[in-house]
């Protein structure tokens, strides 16, 4: 299968390229712009694989993105501006990546009868939940710049099955950690802080809960959708592992050998959903189930970000 990856450069993005490579005989392209959270080190080590192929370019270029598109069998779109608090300082480039670029990857992908579109999306689509988890059916909800867009996004690519029978498929997943993250990101952030010394800045009282997943199960939870997931429809992918803010903090500061003395409580931010939860049953009824645990992905983000691993 010749598949398209958008955006993998990027965290996730780059971890999907890898594990395509290491697990299948996929020839695989990929497209990114190379922004701050993109880096051709990311691939380091893939990047003369006898299967891929990197290109740097804007997936909003749409005569670059006509032609890769031509040569593959499938996209999966991760490009995407991807922080929160980035978006509340500046919506611009959200909209104009994440909605704009989407739409530019959807006109390219009809035209070009794609077997399969999938469109890497996140849990915030929802909202905030305070009990319960949320389910493919639940309606969207976001509550912050980013999220907004990337709702927009999902229902563009729904609106383009519904329209033009595109075959699309949707994922959105809870929080991810591990390898080649962007060092703004809380748990890369926080271990390079609590092994430095350095306070460690938890919004409001650190209540406010997330769900987390080692990227390494998403990727393999992306592929299953990818290849076994029905045409049209939206797939959760969670792990059920729940922990305040502040829990992780601590959870970081025991692995990487900080004090909790580092903690510093801030004013917390604009917008700041309160929980997030996601049932993952119908990823789960493809097939697929998470095997790391949090403790152990954490344990290898550790030997990772204080440089103990490769």
């Amino acid at each position: 299968m010749d598949v398209l990856v958008t955006g993998g450069a990027g965290f996730i993005g780059s971890n999907f390229v890898r594990y395509l490579l290491d697990t299948g005989d996929d020839s695989v392209v990929t497209l990114d712009a190379l922004t701050y959270a993109g880096s051709r080190d990311n691939l380091a080590g893939y990047l003369d694989h006898p299967n891929h192929r990197f290109v740097e370019g804007d997936i909003r270029d749409r005569e670059l993105v006509d032609d890769l598109v031509a040569d593959a069998d499938v996209i999966v779109n991760f490009a995407a501006e991807s922080h929160v608090d980035r978006s509340i300082g500046g919506a611009e480039p959200f909209v104009s990546t994440n909605v704009q670029g989407t739409q530019t990857l959807l006109d390219a992908a009809l035209d070009a009868d794609i077997d399969r579109f999938l469109q890497i999306s996140t849990d915030e689509v929802y909202g905030e939940i305070h009990e319960g988890k949320f389910t493919e059916d639940d309606p969207l909800a976001p509550r912050n710049p980013y999220s907004a867009t990337k709702a927009g996004a999902d229902l563009l690519v729904q609106s383009y099955r519904e329209t033009h029978d595109l075959p699309t498929l949707i994922t959105r997943t809870c929080n991810n950690f591990g390898p080649r993250q962007h060092p703004e990101k809380l748990i890369p952030k926080f271990i390079q802080r609590a092994a430095n010394g350095e306070t460690l800045p938890v919004y409001g009282d650190g209540s406010n809960v997330r769900e987390w997943i080692y990227v390494e199960d998403n990727c393999a939870a992306l592929d299953v959708v990818l290849r076994e997931g029905d045409i049209g429809e939206v797939y959760n992918i969670g792990s059920g592992v729940e922990l305040s803010n502040l829990e992780t903090t601590e959870k970081i500061i025991e692995a990487a050998g900080g004090s909790e003395d580092q903690i510093e409580f801030v004013e917390d931010r604009a917008g700041h959903d309160q929980r997030y939860a996601i049932d993952a049953t119908k990823t789960k009824a493809l097939g697929w189930e998470p095997e790391w645990s949090f403790e152990d992905g954490l344990e290898a983000c550790v030997d990772y970000y204080l440089g103990d691993d490769e």
